[in-house]
């Protein structure tokens, strides 16, 4: 549906990712059985309900076009469909990686979150 999602990571679990040569998810990922990612309309809100104040993260753009059929959009949150992936992310499917810091307001900044 949307050719970019947005996963949100610690700048820890990115470091694992790129060591690992893969993302394998974080740990509300592993519990749920799928990587959470948001769309470029979703990943504000996410950021303020799941991971406010917190500092040291990642804003992780991926070209979906990578991802086959493990990808599905599931109706979640206000029921609005999110991306879900049912598999390891593949790094080469990763268009960039950029700091998620905190601004002076307590919310986090977003970088421009074109190509």
């Amino acid at each position: 549906m949307d050719p970019i999602i947005y996963k949100i990571a610690t700048a820890e679990q990115w470091a694992e990712a790129e060591a690992a040569g893969r993302f394998d998810g974080a740990p509300i990922d592993h519990a749920d059985g799928f990587i959470h990612f948001s769309t470029a309309s979703q990943v504000k809100e996410t950021a303020a309900k799941h991971f406010a104040g917190q500092t040291g993260l990642r804003l992780v753009a991926v070209d979906t076009a990578h991802l086959g059929d493990a990808l599905k959009y599931e109706v979640s949150r206000g029921g609005d469909l999110f991306p879900h992936l049912y598999a390891p992310l593949a790094l080469d499917a990763v268009l960039w990686v950029r700091a998620l810091p905190i601004g002076d307001d307590g919310a986090h900044v977003f970088p421009d979150m074109g190509r």
